[in-house]
């Protein structure tokens, strides 16, 4: 079988090679390159090392590498997308965006023909029935990323494949420190992968700019202070503020009149809802028959949580009936659910504008 081995020099995608090695594959390994070098604000992006510590593992394991250059359809793609989606005034996920579109989707289609499956360091499984491939939780259910994958595309699932999602993170940490690897202490990245190491906030300055308009407070109506632009808040966000005497939680935005709504105190009501309106519902595996699911677990954002619902698909639309009220419902963000067990991610939605919100 001919692997296809995303390696982005972190320790995660660097112990898979081994692993992969063990089991008597011999993986191609691929960097691919999507910073966006040509940015004078992104040269500090670690691209560098990752390339060094990548070719170093290349090398002691007999593996082909090359490096992919796919900085041009990330920009036209996850990029414009993360940009497009902020205007709106909604709240973009770029890292689910990466996979449907990036590692599974432009790599695959510029380079995946000659290879039968493509291995990333996502922690997740799969596994086959007679209805074909589904997607798996994780053994470590804190490091669980299915949530990323909730949007992949059949095809792109049944080529997809997880050499380190049988393991915990701490015994992954622990070979990569037995097998001497120079990723073994390598931190875990943080943030959205194409801003390196570059704040948010400046990105979306630099790319949407600024808007100054009203904050208000929801239950009284009372102007408080100015923001710089909507699309700098997401619905659950407490920091940036700065207003005085709080804590203040953004729990309503109004994107055509550059208002956004908060609330005060660290458990505001506003803040919760049991609805989460979805636009659309992608399911992972189209070959089983979901028209009866009704029973779910879901996560709204990535977390090691998963909480209990109903999903409900009526003439008035597709939303999520949680058991229990929940903060944090930002509409562009995804809903991921699960079957009941926690083992299946069965596919997801992305969370719409919310109604009835007070």
């Amino acid at each position: 079988m001919n692997i296809a081995s995303l390696v982005s020099g972190g320790v995660d995608s660097s112990v898979t090679i081994p692993l992969l090695k063990e089991q008597g594959y011999d993986p191609h390994i691929f960097y691919i390159k999507i910073g966006m070098e040509d940015e004078p604000s992104f040269m500090d992006c670690p691209a560098e090392e990752d390339i060094e510590i990548t070719t170093w593992i290349a090398k002691k394991y007999g593996c082909r590498f090359d490096i992919v250059d796919l900085q041009k359809e990330y920009w036209d793609t996850v990029v414009k997308y993360t940009i497009n989606t902020v205007k709106q005034g909604l709240t973009p996920n770029p890292d689910i965006m990466c996979n449907l579109l990036i590692k599974f989707g432009a790599f695959n289609d510029k380079y995946g023909h000659q290879f039968d499956k493509i291995s990333t360091g996502h922690y997740a499984n799969t596994y086959e029935t007679g209805e074909g491939v589904f997607l798996s939780t994780a053994a470590d259910r804190v490091k669980d990323q299915t949530y990323f994958l909730g949007q992949i595309t059949y095809p792109q699932l049944q080529k997809a494949m997880f050499p380190i999602g049988h393991l915990p993170k701490k015994e992954v940490r622990s070979l990569a420190e037995k097998m001497k690897l120079p990723s073994a202490h390598r931190p875990d990245s943080q943030g959205i992968c194409f801003l390196g190491k570059i704040n948010y906030s400046d990105f979306i300055r630099k790319y949407v700019g600024e808007k100054p308009g009203d904050i208000i407070e929801l239950e009284t109506g009372k102007i408080l202070g100015q923001h710089r632009g909507f699309w700098f808040h997401t619905i659950g966000q407490r920091r940036g503020l700065r207003l005085g005497g709080g804590p203040w939680f953004v729990v309503k935005k109004d994107a055509e009149k550059n208002i956004i709504y908060v609330s005060n105190g660290y458990d505001p009501v506003s803040q919760y809802s049991d609805t989460i309106w979805l636009e659309g519902l992608h399911f992972l595996n189209p070959n089983h028959d979901y028209s009866e699911l009704k029973e779910i677990k879901f996560k709204i954002r990535h977390q090691p949580e998963f909480t209990s619902g109903t999903l409900v698909r009526d003439k008035e639309g597709i939303r999520i009936v949680s058991d229990v009220k929940i903060s944090g419902i930002a509409p562009g963000q995804f809903a991921v659910i699960y079957d009941t067990q926690e083992k299946t991610c069965i596919g997801s939605g992305m969370i719409a504008w919310q109604r009835d919100v007070r």
